[in-house]
């Protein structure tokens, strides 16, 4: 790994860069998701309700890398600083996305998947490298910025899928590794690194090993619950990268410009609630009560996807479940305020091995429960199985949620204090 700069104080341009950053990796996810069902249907020869299942195989097997190797990034990012970590990530999903592009048959495609998942430390990283940049009570605001990035790249990533995959199904794979490389080369030369020599620690197997995480966050239950009320809501809302374009074939008859289309949707509500709504949110309410309001919504309009027959209910129910992205930047503000900052990069990669292990193993309970219930010897047909079963998931992370909130009355009210108020 290639030695950072001194770290230098950090201006717009560092700030800018890790929101441009999160933008263009997921504007290229975004651009491959409207053509996944085609190719899958292209290289397996079967109809989009079997299919399915290859494209849950696929989806967990990134998971279950990122979970393995995501530790080990986010204890290098604390040892060696966020600014290579960031840079060795972004350079390796471009070449993921080209391998991807020239998969001619399943197995490349799982190599391709496989590399994206050991690679993908730029969310983590990011939020790491948040943290190290700004004041506690700021962070949440922050944090939604990321989240606004993460919604920009799904309003213009499916659209171009969309437009593109019509017109080729590889060119969408080509257009994401061509905007990862340019991304690689503005981080080259514009991002400074965020954590000094001073503060950083050195590496140690214990911490960088998933495993080890957990068992090091298991001391502290504070933090804790708040993680697996995160890992849960993970499963749950693995229901949308996972079945999402399989579900508009199936349901809808929708192509995949249509399918574009309505992810292009879901980011527009995404960019514009974590965007404007997330500091007001958390500044008026506190991030308790924000992460309860986005668990709530999140819950409900899970069940009413699962019930939405016709396409003009789903692009109804859409701007509505946009408001449950208040959830996660709340709880991330609640997490680091409870973390010390040299842990920063550890706290944001065990959140993220969380969120990587259910990915391991969600996408094949969501698209199993899509295939089961949608496939044409279907003993009843309910295409709105997995969102059923998200909703139903998501009111089980509310337990861990709450027990987190009672065990941490004092230290979460110390992190809000333009609320004035005290957890209930």
């Amino acid at each position: 790994m290639t030695e950072a700069p001194a770290t230098r104080k950090h201006g717009k341009n560092a700030f800018l860069f890790v929101i441009v950053c999160v933008a263009i990796d997921m504007l290229g996810f975004g651009i491959i998701i409207p053509v996944m069902p085609s190719l899958l249907m292209e290289l397996t020869g079967q109809p989009a309700s079997e299919a399915v299942e290859v494209g849950g195989l696929i989806a967990a097997t990134f998971g279950f890398l990122n979970f393995l190797a995501m530790p080990v990034l986010g204890n290098l990012s604390d040892r060696y600083g966020r600014r290579p970590v960031l840079l060795a990530s972004i350079a390796t999903l471009g070449i993921d996305f080209l391998i991807m592009g020239f998969a001619h048959s399943l197995w490349l495609l799982f190599i391709g998947r496989a590399l994206s998942g050991v690679s993908a430390a730029t969310f983590s990283t990011a939020n790491a490298y948040i943290a190290d940049t700004t004041d506690p009570d700021e962070r949440g605001r922050a944090f939604g910025m990321i989240g606004a990035a993460f919604g920009f790249g799904f309003v213009i990533g499916p659209a171009i899928g969309g437009f593109l995959g019509d017109i080729d199904t590889r060119l969408p794979f080509f257009a994401a590794g061509a905007l990862c490389f340019m991304n690689f080369l503005y981080g080259y030369f514009v991002l400074p690194e965020s954590l000094a020599e001073d503060e950083r620690r050195p590496f140690k197997l214990s911490r960088a090993n998933p495993f080890g995480t957990f068992m090091h966050f298991s001391k502290l239950p504070k933090v804790a619950w708040f993680i697996a009320a995160i890992g849960l809501f993970s499963i749950a809302h693995s229901v949308f990268p996972s079945t999402w374009s399989f579900h508009g074939v199936i349901r809808y008859g929708w192509d995949d410009g249509e399918i574009g289309l309505s992810l292009a949707f879901v980011g527009i509500g995404s960019a514009i609630v974590q965007a404007a709504l997330i500091g007001p949110f958390i500044k008026r309410f506190g991030p308790l009560r924000t992460a309860a309001f986005g668990l709530a919504v999140n819950m409900v309009t899970f069940a009413a996807f699962a019930y939405a027959d016709m396409p003009w209910m789903a692009y109804a129910i859409i701007p509505i479940s946009s408001l449950g992205g208040v959830m996660i930047p709340a709880i991330n503000q609640v997490t680091s305020g409870l973390t010390p900052r040299n842990a920063q990069g550890e706290l944001h990669s065990a959140v993220s091995s969380l969120q990587a292990l259910t990915m391991a193993f969600s996408p094949i309970l969501m698209t199993q429960t899509l295939h089961t219930f949608s496939a044409p010897d279907a003993p009843v047909r309910f295409p709105g199985a997995a969102f059923l079963l998200a909703a139903m998931i998501t009111a089980l992370a509310i337990i861990p949620f709450v027990l987190g909130v009672r065990a941490n009355r004092r230290e979460v009210a110390k992190l809000a204090p333009d609320t004035g108020q005290t957890p209930a």
